[in-house]
Parts: structure tokens; C-alpha cells; sequence
């Protein structure tokens, strides 16, 4: 059997050996505050690192505090994250989002998601507007260490190419497919999360992947299927 036909579970435990082996491991640190992960997420949809972190600090200078997000005026705090993708449509589901938060906590904490478990936790931060899973997912990984599996779209791209998954898997059902056949160790989490995410950006990218440098091409279906046969290049 050649390396590219191992099955799945098999080829999802190489990957995430061979890209802790690229990729320096890292230790799993909350990089915000909550709610500094929770906003930060939702309007980083769409959008770049960069212009995300505008956003946000625009945002908190403009209007001080959570509170003065909240009742800001919708052009006003529509111009202030500017630099993100569709801020029409975030304006909403920020600020309903932290009525919410205040209305049912009493303060602008979502600390209390530390004491709840998963499903607990998913299934609260997911009926908040624009909270997808995969934002419920990378705050409580990145912040609670929770043992769950992030899919954005590097990840998600990756997995399918090298086969990890199915041609026809969405991306919310990646995300237990992924996680079933990862060890549940948030920190390994992570690390696959986190490094599948690199190298997306910075190998198998979605244009022109550079499958020649690429640690994984021994075992990717694209790779062994496409690349390879030069079909992807074919006039």
C-alpha cells in the first residue's frame, strides 16, 4: 500500500507528526482575555489578522468599553471596524452579543464558561449571533483548554487534499471528524490546529500550493492524484 492510501485515522496521526517536526511546538498560552478572544473572533470573519486588530483597538478607543460598544451608534461603530470584511453585518451581532452576555451575567465576563462542559459551552456560545462553530471552537481551545478541534479554512483545505477527510465532509462536520482521530490533549490540539493553519498560509496555499516543498506530499491524495500527474497544470 503506498503511503498516500493509508487510512484516514493513519494518515491524520502522520500529519500531525510530520507537522510538529516543520513547525516548532508550542506550549498552549491564553494569547487574550476572553472577551478580547470572543469579539476578536467574530470580527476577524472574512478578515486578516492585521485588520482585525485595527478593528478592535478602533473600536475600544472610540467607544471606551464594552458598554459603550453596546449602545454605540450603528454607522458610528460600523466605521470604527472598517478594516473587517461586512462590517454592516457585525455591528449587530457584536452588540447583541454583548447584551446577552450582560444581561445574563450581570457584567461583561464569560469566565463562567471555564466551570461548563463542552457540549455545555458549545451549545451556549453558539446561540450567540455570529457565533459559528468554529469561533465557539478556537475560544474554548485557545482559552479554556477545552479539548476540541478548530476547522478555518486552512485547515479545512488541508485536510481534504491530503485526505483526512472526505471530498463531500462540510467543515462543521470536520470538526469531529478531526477531532475523533486526534489525541484529545488540548496541547495536541492545538499544535495540529496551529500548525495545519501555517501551513496553509505558507505551503498549501489555495492557489498554487507548493506541493514540491511540502512535508506531507508523500501521503496527499491531491498530491499523488493531481500534482504529481501533472493534470493540475494541463492546458
Amino acid at each position: 500500500m503506498d503511503a498516500h492510501e493509508l487510512p484516514p485515522e493513519e494518515k491524520t496521526k502522520l500529519t500531525h507528526e510530520l507537522l510538529n517536526k516543520a513547525y516548532k511546538r508550542l506550549k498552549l498560552e491564553k494569547r487574550r482575555d476572553h472577551m478580547h478572544e470572543l469579539i476578536s473572533t467574530m470580527l476577524s470573519h472574512r478578515t486578516n489578522h492585521k485588520d482585525e486588530e485595527t478593528a478592535y483597538y478602533t473600536m475600544l478607543e472610540r467607544f471606551g468599553d464594552w458598554e459603550g460598544v453596546m449602545n454605540a451608534n450603528f454607522d458610528d461603530l460600523a466605521d470604527a471596524i472598517k478594516t473587517t470584511r461586512y462590517p454592516g453585518q457585525k455591528v449587530p451581532q457584536i452588540q447583541q452579543t454583548l447584551r446577552i452576555i450582560k444581561e445574563e451575567r450581570g457584567e461583561f465576563s464569560i469566565d463562567f464558561l471555564e466551570d461548563l462542559s463542552v457540549d455545555e459551552a458549545m451549545t451556549w456560545l453558539t446561540k450567540l449571533p455570529g457565533v459559528g462553530l468554529k469561533t465557539a471552537t478556537l475560544l474554548l481551545l485557545f482559552n479554556f483548554y477545552k479539548p476540541v478541534m478548530p476547522v478555518d479554512t486552512h485547515v479545512f483545505r488541508i485536510s481534504q487534499r491530503v485526505g483526512l477527510i472526505g471530498a463531500k465532509v462540510t467543515a462543521n462536520k470536520a470538526h469531529d471528524l478531526l477531532l475523533y482521530m486526534l489525541p484529545e490533549e488540548p496541547v495536541e490540539l492545538f499544535n495540529f490546529h496551529v500548525h495545519m493553519l501555517r501551513h496553509g498560509q505558507r505551503v498549501c496555499t489555495f492557489f498554487a500550493p507548493k506541493c514540491e516543498e511540502c512535508v506531507l506530499h508523500n501521503i496527499c491524495n491531491y498530491y499523488q492524484d493531481v500534482r504529481f500527474k501533472g493534470i493540475d497544470k494541463a492546458a
